[in-house]
Formats: structure tokens, C-alpha cells, sequence
């Protein structure tokens, strides 16, 4: 390891500023290190710095996560509505790095929203503010039940400003505010906001953390609402006796699956974990499926599906599944409420699962966008970085170049915004599904010109074509839309010479384009697949291979029968396909040509008179003779 390795390694271990990792390479040029020892310098000092990032990006997700967990934590022994508020605010505002966090609920008697819960607000008229249904960003968030976010307020027109809510917003000096809404079924109990005095942009990361800490603060509500219809009901003499009886055992089996599932989740359990806790609290049968029953309204409440319940498992508005509890048709409210919990609990460790596998295909993506761009990469870095994700580079791969077919027309009623979102969502799709197949089948892949683009390791049984049907089919299945998929020919080994990886990829593309040309959507191919026009695509063209899948039925006939069938498929296409004239041509009866002809339709297909086909074998009878002609000079 080299002095600059070290240095930097010494940064990484200290967690020093950013501004500390340009100081080795300022050393060496006052040391009068030569160009190439400070670009060795240069280098290393980048790869520390994205390490660097990779930690913090981790600390900070940890630091999310764990957040997340201890709301939880407090959610299972809810005492205090109030406090458990101020945690969610508190924590909101800390990891988002804002200024001030706030709180808002609706009022249905007023028909308004007033302020609940601030932290970091300095204005007592701001912490008194009431907002009519519609009115500023509160309201609006309130009324749509969506999140909204604004870099500035005051310059923002897509919500209603008022006087005093303009004046109250502006004496606590905000400018850039998220708001994401409390949802209690399908109906909006209040809005959880984030928001600084100056101008800023929240990652689509904070806006999804935020609506995480709002259903805590939902469920919180929720739960201190159950807890006063309990209070309300030990009043009713015996008939609250009777019902606190009856529901004891119920709730004796809420705080369990709280208190397990809490402990699940601190030691890193799994989803099958919450489901076996569960099955076992609530004596039956929990599964986690991801095509499980839809509810008839995705608003985070079970729901009956014939004699099952149905919990969605979602967060940020992405559907990842659902806990189906089965044989249960009468379930009380509070064991809803547990599994509708567990649900939660589930979201929060599929998230967590899902973070650690991002990081893991981002990894992937840049070793595939290293081997396409960067030719010069050091081979023994190379597998280096293949063997840490399980990938062998010095086997022969396949180029594929994938990319999802049916786009809307950006000029269609839809409008060219929309149609651009929705490729834009395809594209991020595609590559989530694709860098899935690639990281199980020991591969790579990344998005690239607005497809996506994967190296997959050629088993002993596979060829460039099967590999290529077989992702299309995958990929197409997975995604439940129609993937093409074109394929390059071999690539003998990445790591020990990644050059042709670039010409591979450019052989996929035309493959995947020449597919859609000949209306093949949704298909997957190799140039070996299409013929003569394979000869266009492939790089160099495969002309033997192309003369041999042809007509080398017949040459091979002719080799053992001493024959002349290729001649007298010559004769007969030159002659227009007419068996009167070839007769003549080759100076034997009709009824010769005639069997000839039999014997070549048994070699070569029913079909081989096509114009189809008959184009190809006539293009392949050209070549096979100027190379015969070759071979003779």
C-alpha cells in the first residue's frame, strides 16, 4: 500500500471533512511527485471520497431507519398522544435537516385545520394560525390528500394565499415548505410539514421519510381514538364489563404482536418473521404474498376478501404486497388494527431490504458502465470488483440490450409530459427488474440509452439467441408489459479484454432495433435468428454460418451422394422457378427436376418456395459459390 493509500485510508477511519482529501495530493505536487504518481494520487483520492459518500449515505439511511424503528417502539406503548407528536415532529425536523417541523389537524366541525404540534417555530402567531379547506399549501395538502412541496412560497400560485395565513407564514420567515398528508383510511386528519427559511429542494427520499413519520402520526391518533372509545365504553355499567371481557383476549394479543414485532424489527428480522409472529398471536394462518388481493381502496385499513383479511403492505405510495390472514371471517377491530400494524412493520423492513439492494445494483451498474466506457481499466481491479459481487468476468459473456415496447405518443391526448413520465417510469422499472435477473444469474446490468443493458454470463447449454428469448420472457413477465430483447455475439472474457464489450453492445442495439422493424416486439434475438439481415448486424458478418444454416442440408447431401442439388437450385431460381425451363437449362427430363425438387423441399421445409425463404436460400447459393469459386483459385 502506497504513502497517499494510506493517508487516505487514515482520512476514512478519522471521518474527516471533505476539504481534508485534496491536502495528499497539494503534498505531492509541493514534493515535486511526477504525472504520474499525483494522477496515482489524484485516483485514489476519488475512490476515498466515493467511499466517503457511500458511508454517509448509509449512516444517514441507518439513522432513517433506526428513527423509524423507535417510533414504532413508541407507538407499542402509547400513552401520551401529545408526546408521541412531538417525537414524530422532532425526529422529522432532525433528519431532514429543516428549521422547523409542524403539525396540523382538521377540524370537521369548523371545516378547518388548525396547528397542533411545532418545533423550531419562533412566531406565536404562526403557532395560532388556522387554514380553511384549499387555503395555502397546508390547505391544499388537506383537501387533495397528496403531498406538496415548494422551493418558494410566496412565488408559488398553485394554492390560494390568503392575508392572514401569508402574514403568519411570513412572520416565521419560511420560504421552502413539504407538506404530506395524515391519512386515517381514505379520510385526511391533518398534514405533517417540513420547512425552512430559505429556498431548497427535497429529494424524493425526504419526501417518502416524511410521509412515513405522517402514518406514524396517523396511527398514533388512531390508536389514542380506540383508546377513548375503550375509556368510554368501562362506563357503561355492565354492559362495558361484558364487552371489556369478551375483548381482553384481544387485546392481550394486540400488546404481544407489538412487543414481538418491535423486537423483530431491533434484531433484524425478516418478513416471514412478522408473519410467523403473527399467525401465531392471531391463531391462524398470515402469509406475505406480492400479487396478493387487491382492496377496493388502497387506504391502509384490512378489509374482507371472502372468508381472509386483507392488509396492504405499502409506503410512499408504492404497493410492495399485502398480509393475507387466512380463514379468519369475523376478526375484531383491534386484531384488524394489529395486523393492519403488522402491514406497517412489514413496509418498514421491505424498504430497508430494499435500500441495502439499490446500493448493491448501483455497484453492479457501474462496473457494466466501467466495461463499456472505460476500455483501459486495470483487469486483476476489474475481477477485483466482479468477485465482490459474485460475478465471474473471465467466462464468456452475452451483450443484451433490452427496452420495453408500447410508449405512448408523446403527441397523443395524453400530452408529451405525461408520455414523458411514463417512459421515464419504465425506464426506472426496467432496470429495477433487470438488474434483479442479472444480480441471480450472477451478472450485470445498468440503464442506458433509454433502455437497459445487461452482460449475463453464457451457460454451457445456452447461445446467444435462447439467453436472448429467455430474458424477454422473464423480463416481460416480471414487468407485465412487452420487453424485445437483442443479443451480441460471445464476448470470450470481459475482464481479460473488455474492448469488445462496446461493439457488443452496439451489435444488441441494432439486433433490438432490426426486432422492432420487423414488427417482433416483445420478442428476444440474435443475428443468428434473422437471416441475411443477421449479416447486417452482426460484426464481422457470419457468412459461413449463415451459407451452412441455409442450404447446408443440401451441400451435405450432395457431399454424400455425389449429387448436384445446389446446381439444380440454381438452375431452377434462374430460370424464374420454372421446372419447364430448368429442364432445359440442365438438359434432363421434367420429371427429373421434378424429383429433385421433392427431395430439396424435404431437406430444406415445406416452406423453402416462400419469398421469404427463397430470398434467403438465393442469397446464400450466391455466397456458398463465390466461396467455392474462392477456395478453388
Amino acid at each position: 500500500m502506497s504513502l497517499d493509500q494510506a493517508a487516505y485510508l487514515e482520512l476514512l477511519a478519522r471521518g474527516a471533512a471533505v476539504e481534508a482529501y485534496d491536502r495528499p495530493v497539494l503534498l505531492a505536487r509541493a514534493h515535486g511527485a511526477d504525472a504520474a504518481s499525483l494522477a496515482a494520487t489524484e485516483h485514489a483520492k476519488q475512490l476515498a471520497l466515493r467511499v466517503r459518500a457511500e458511508l454517509e449515505g448509509r449512516r444517514r439511511r441507518e439513522a432513517e431507519l433506526s428513527a423509524l424503528f423507535e417510533t414504532a417502539h413508541d407507538l407499542a406503548g402509547l400513552r401520551d398522544l401529545d408526546a408521541v407528536l412531538r417525537a414524530i415532529v422532532q425526529r422529522a425536523r432532525s433528519l431532514l435537516g429543516t428549521e422547523v417541523a409542524y403539525l396540523s389537524l382538521n377540524d370537521p366541525v369548523a371545516g378547518d385545520t388548525y396547528m397542533r404540534v411545532t418545533e423550531g417555530s419562533v412566531s406565536a402567531r404562526f403557532q395560532q394560525v388556522r387554514l380553511g379547506m384549499g387555503e395555502g399549501l397546508g390547505g391544499l395538502v388537506a383537501q387533495t390528500a397528496r403531498p406538496y412541496v415548494t422551493e418558494s412560497y410566496f412565488e408559488d400560485a398553485r394554492f390560494e394565499h390568503t392575508g392572514p395565513i401569508d402574514a403568519a407564514v411570513r412572520d416565521e420567515g419560511l420560504v421552502a415548505i413539504l407538506g404530506v398528508p395524515l391519512m386515517l383510511g381514505s379520510q385526511v386528519i391533518g398534514v405533517l410539514f417540513a420547512a425552512d427559511r430559505r429556498a431548497r429542494v427535497f429529494e424524493r427520499e425526504q419526501v417518502a421519510l416524511l410521509a412515513s413519520f405522517a402514518a406514524h402520526a396517523a396511527v398514533a391518533i388512531d390508536t389514542a381514538n380506540l383508546l377513548a372509545e375503550t375509556r368510554s365504553a368501562l362506563s357503561e355499567l355492565e354492559r362495558a364489563h361484558a364487552i371489556i371481557q369478551e375483548h381482553s383476549g384481544v387485546i392481550e394479543r394486540a400488546s404481544e404482536v407489538h412487543d414481538r414485532l418491535t423486537e423483530l424489527v431491533l434484531r433484524g428480522g425478516g418478513v416471514d418473521d412478522v408473519a410467523a409472529a403473527l399467525s401465531e398471536v392471531l391463531d391462524g394462518t398470515v402469509e406475505f404474498t406480492e400479487h396478493g388481493p387487491r382492496l377496493t381502496a388502497a387506504d391502509g385499513r384490512a378489509g374482507r376478501h371472502g372468508d381472509d383479511w386483507v392488509a396492504e403492505v405499502s409506503a410512499g405510495g408504492e404497493v410492495f404486497g399485502a398480509l393475507v390472514l387466512r380463514g379468519h371471517p369475523d376478526l375484531a377491530l383491534v386484531d384488524q388494527r394489529t395486523l393492519e400494524r403488522a402491514a406497517m412493520v412489514t413496509s418498514l423492513l421491505l424498504l430497508a431490504r430494499r435500500s441495502a439492494h439499490d446500493a448493491e445494483q448501483r455497484v453492479r451498474g457501474e462496473l457494466l458502465d466501467d466495461l463499456l466506457d472505460a476500455q483501459d481499466r486495470d483487469p486483476r481491479l476489474l475481477r477485483e470488483r466482479a468477485a465482490r459481487l459474485r460475478a465471474d468476468l473471465d467466462v464468456p459473456h452475452v451483450v443484451l440490450a433490452a427496452r420495453i415496447d408500447g410508449h405512448p405518443d408523446p403527441g397523443s391526448a395524453a400530452g408529451p409530459q405525461s408520455a414523458a413520465a411514463r417512459e421515464s417510469a419504465d425506464r426506472q422499472r426496467l432496470w429495477s427488474a433487470a438488474s434483479h435477473m442479472a444480480a441471480t444469474r450472477s451478472g450485470l446490468a445498468a440503464a442506458r440509452d433509454g433502455g437497459t443493458v445487461l452482460l449475463l454470463p453464457l451457460g454451457p447449454d445456452d447461445t446467444p439467441a435462447s439467453l436472448a428469448r429467455q430474458t424477454a420472457r422473464q423480463l416481460g413477465g416480471t414487468l407485465r408489459e412487452s420487453v424485445t430483447v437483442g443479443a451480441s455475439s460471445p464476448v470470450a472474457s470481459p475482464a481479460g479484454d473488455p474492448a469488445p464489450i462496446s461493439g457488443a453492445y452496439e451489435q444488441a442495439r441494432r439486433c433490438l432495433d432490426a426486432l422492432r422493424l420487423l414488427g417482433r416486439s416483445g420478442q428476444g434475438a440474435a443475428a443468428e435468428d434473422l437471416g441475411f439481415l443477421g449479416l447486417l448486424l452482426a460484426d464481422p458478418g457470419d457468412i459461413d454460418g449463415f451459407v451452412h444454416r441455409t442450404i447446408g442440408e443440401v451441400v451435405a447431401y450432395d457431399r454424400r451422394r455425389g449429387t448436384d442439388l445446389v446446381g439444380t437450385l440454381d438452375a431452377y431460381f434462374a430460370s424464374g422457378m420454372s421446372p419447364a425451363r430448368t429442364k432445359d437449362d440442365l438438359h434432363v427430363h421434367v420429371n427429373t427436376v421434378a424429383q429433385r425438387l421433392e427431395r430439396i423441399g424435404r431437406l430444406l421445409g415445406p416452406d423453402w418456395q416462400t419469398p421469404a425463404r427463397s430470398l434467403e436460400i438465393q442469397l446464400a447459393l450466391r455466397l456458398y459459390g463465390m466461396s467455392s469459386a474462392a477456395h478453388r483459385d
